[in-house]
């Protein structure tokens, strides 16, 4: 007798749903923090060029076909480390977490966060340990250090600047977590473009470090490139773990493109730091508005009623991130992903209606 699909899928498999992206269609996005900005129309021309070059009939280079080399150069990946590439930093965290999934081995995070830590520590086979961020989001170090101690994992996810409360936390804190933990310490700086501080330079430096960082902010979402920097005893573990043809043709061509055009990505990232600021004093100035402080590329912001509000914004044409109900201390909390000008004063005049 045949086994039906419940019988034969894992249990913790079948009580969860599929990650859910929200229909967008023919409204303003904001709500995943992209890049607004599409490349120049000369950029776009010389890609298309470019592009029509690569042999789309071949396997790629499974060592990345040069694009380990040109992020080093680009951001200053230290010589003592090793660079593994993923299809998006999603797969790297997938890497991570099959690879150190021995029988009771725990993955730790803080909360709130990426909700990836958590879904991959499921999937993976991991105890997942959540320790709770204080009521404006910072990091309670003697409760974390406590958890370590007590839990010792095997893997501790920090998001720096994090995701999605946009805070940074200071450097001194999370190198007291990295010095305090038995294992790797993964420190995710996807926003880093729009942050002023990075652990880039310790890569490779600190044997249980591991900075991993991704091309999809700065305005590469749609190619799916994640590079993560580590000593290379871990970067040999993992690459065993890789597919061997993880990062395909059209994304290694287009990535070392774009490294080769950097300014302009760079010059977009500065447009967006000052549409942050101004994006945030003008949510601030709003009555019952409470905002965060942010070192990425959204503005997390408490409203009195956020159900409310993002139905109404949704209904003038215009997509945010609804976080209410997704941890209690998101607790009528909403993501504004920082547009271009237009976008935002879009946002702006929208919430001017609705009040």
């Amino acid at each position: 007798m045949k086994q039906s699909v419940e019988q034969l899928v894992r249990p913790e498999i079948l009580a969860i749903g599929a990650y859910h992206v929200a229909d967008a269609t023919g409204l303003i996005k904001l709500d995943a923090m992209e890049n607004p900005y599409r490349l120049p129309a000369e950029l776009n021309a010389e890609l298309a060029a470019t592009l029509a070059e690569v042999a789309i009939n071949r396997y790629p280079d499974p060592s990345g076909g040069g694009v380990k080399e040109a992020l080093r150069a680009a951001y200053a990946i230290p010589d003592a480390a090793e660079v593994l590439l993923g299809n998006g930093s999603d797969e790297l965290i997938t890497l991570i977490t099959q690879a150190l999934a021995r029988p009771g081995a725990k993955l730790m995070a803080l909360e709130p966060s990426f909700v990836m830590y958590r879904m991959n520590a499921l999937l993976s086979g991991l105890e997942y340990v959540g320790v709770p961020l204080t009521a404006d989001f910072a990091i309670d170090l003697p409760a974390t250090l406590a958890a370590i101690d007590a839990h010792r994992p095997a893997v501790l996810f920090i998001a720096y600047p994090n995701n999605p409360t946009g805070n940074r936390y200071p450097r001194e804190t999370v190198e007291a977590l990295i010095e305090a933990a038995p294992g790797l310490v993964v420190v995710d700086e996807a926003y880093q473009a729009f942050a002023d501080d990075s652990f880039m330079s310790d890569a490779g430096r600190r044997d249980n470090l591991l900075v991993m960082r991704t091309l999809s902010k700065i305005g590469l979402a749609g190619i799916r490139l994640g590079y993560a920097a580590t000593s290379p005893a871990w970067a040999r573990e993992l690459d065993k773990v890789r597919p061997p043809y993880n990062v395909n043709v059209l994304t290694q061509a287009v990535a070392r493109f774009a490294l080769e055009h950097r300014a302009v990505f760079d010059e977009q990232a500065a447009i967006l730091r000052a549409e942050r600021a101004r994006l945030a004093e003008a949510l601030a100035a709003r009555p019952g508005f409470t905002v965060f402080p942010s070192e990425a590329n959204f503005v997390t912001v408490r409203v009195p009623d956020a159900p409310a509000l993002f139905a109404g914004l949704k209904a003038a044409g215009i997509l945010i991130k609804n976080l209410h109900g997704a941890h209690p201390l998101l607790s009528h909390c909403l993501r504004f992903t920082v547009g271009s000008p237009a976008e935002n004063d879009a946002v702006l005049a929208a919430l001017a209606q609705l009040s």
